[in-house]
Formats: structure tokens, C-alpha cells, sequence
């Protein structure tokens, strides 16, 4: 496979993964999979990071899977819970994750970016998830998890008409939070986004980030929000947001 294995970078509170094998349209190999899955869970320990951002180098954002793979023996089940996995893992990620589309998002991509908090695209952004056509079965994650956030209709739609839709359609459908134009500003969309969202207290933003999501999958643990809450009642940092905004000032957040 032509091109580099996913990069991980930090900087600050923002870590971002980029895709980096443009050649072939960022089409992921099982080694690749394996390679994001211990990206996220290095991002996931560092308590510094409170934004992760996944990007994609080149005209497309990810291509999906090796279809060439699926030949070998095991090749499909293989490629499709390594997906599963990684989706399910971005979305239980700690920090806020972003997805940054630019160009097509096929196949097993369609589930990692609907997996993050935000998507952000442009109108050269696409969709199109053809397992149908390959005569694939599509994981129960990634099921569960179209239907849950863009509705049964769409997910009809996307998964047993293999449909491309473009981006002011994904936009309408709510797979796209925006469409940024022109497209070359969507980078410093993104870093406006990482910005905004880094400007926020830890321990507010992060645990309503884990919440929101437990609740829109049904398994919200109250006692657990409950802890939350309070820790955050009892922190340093709303005091300081409370004395930021009495003084209308920016709030320096630590944290705790």
C-alpha cells in the first residue's frame, strides 16, 4: 500500500490524526486500523488533550477499507470489526472529537467520522457506503449507530440504495454540522472550532461531552453524572469562570 501509516500529533490541548496515504484515497489497511485504534488510546491518557481532530491528506478524506483484502480468508470479518472497533472507540473517545471532510467518504470512513462529535465539510464532500453492492454486511455498530443519529429513512437510504450524497444533502441530513466555503477554509474552520472548544473548563466540557452521548445511547449511569456534577460544583475552575465573567475577562482554566 502506497503512502504513510496515520500520524498523531499534539499540540497543547489539541491533538490531531491525519490520513496519509492520498494516493489511494487514504484507504485504510488492517495495520492502519490497528495503528488509529492505539492513537486514540494514546490521546485518551493524556488529560491535557480536550480536542482530537481526525483529517486526511489529499483530494479525499478515507476510501474506506482495502477491498483488495477481502478476498483472503477472514478478510471481510476482519476488516469490518477492525472498523467497528475503531468507530466505537472514537466514539467513546475523552476528548471532543472532529471530523475534517474534505472530498469523498466511502465505506467503513462513513461510520469513523459519523462516530466523532462534529463534521465539518465542504462542498466537494460526499458519501457513499456500497456494501450492498459488494454484497457486505455492514457491522451491528455501525448500524446502531446511523440509525440512532441520522434516522432509520436516512440510514435506508444510505446503506440498501448505495446513494452518493453530496454535501448540501449530508448537511440537511444532519451528517454535516457545516459546510464550510471555500473549501480551503476549512482548516481554519477547525482550528476555530479546537479553539473554541479548548476555551472551555475541563471538567464541564468533557464530562457533558461523555453524558450527552450515554444518553443518546441509552446508557446514562446517574450515579456517575451525579459525581460529575459535583466535582464540578467543587472545582477551582468555576470559581474562576464565576470571577471571569463578574470581571468580563477570559477565564484561565486548569482543570480541576
Amino acid at each position: 500500500m502506497s503512502g504513510l501509516p496515520p500520524l498523531l500529533e499534539v499540540a497543547g490541548s489539541v491533538a490531531t490524526v491525519t490520513l496519509r496515504r492520498p494516493a489511494v484515497a487514504n484507504r485504510l489497511t488492517l495495520e492502519d486500523l490497528a495503528t488509529l485504534g492505539a492513537q486514540i488510546a494514546e490521546v485518551d491518557a493524556r488529560p491535557e488533550v480536550l480536542v482530537l481532530v481526525l483529517a486526511g491528506q489529499g483530494r479525499y478524506f478515507c476510501s474506506g477499507f482495502d477491498v483488495g483484502s477481502l478476498g483472503a480468508s477472514g478478510g471481510a470479518d476482519a476488516g469490518g470489526s477492525g472498523f467497528e472497533r475503531l468507530a466505537d472507540a472514537l466514539a467513546r473517545a475523552r476528548p471532543v472529537t472532529v471530523a475534517a471532510l474534505h472530498g469523498g467518504v466511502y465505506g467503513g470512513a462513513t461510520d469513523l467520522a459519523l462516530a466523532c462529535d462534529f463534521r465539518y465539510g465542504t462542498p466537494s464532500t460526499e458519501l457513499r457506503l456500497p456494501a450492498a453492492r459488494l454484497g457486505l454486511h455492514y457491522y451491528r455498530g455501525g448500524l446502531e449507530r446511523f440509525v440512532k443519529r441520522l434516522g432509520l429513512q436516512a440510514a435506508r437510504r444510505i446503506f440498501l440504495t448505495v446513494e452518493t450524497l453530496d454535501a448540501a444533502e449530508l448537511l440537511r441530513i444532519g451528517y454535516l454540522d457545516a459546510l464550510v466555503e471555500p473549501a480551503d477554509a476549512l482548516p481554519a474552520r477547525i482550528s476555530q472550532l479546537c479553539a473554541t472548544l479548548s476555551s472551555m473548563a475541563p471538567l464541564a466540557l468533557l464530562g457533558m461531552k461523555k453524558h450527552l452521548a450515554a444518553i443518546a445511547d441509552g446508557r446514562l449511569d446517574p450515579s456517575a453524572l451525579r459525581a460529575d456534577i459535583a466535582a464540578a460544583a467543587a472545582s477551582q475552575d468555576l470559581k474562576e469562570g464565576v470571577a471571569a465573567a463578574r470581571d468580563r475577562r477570559a477565564p484561565t482554566f486548569v482543570g480541576r
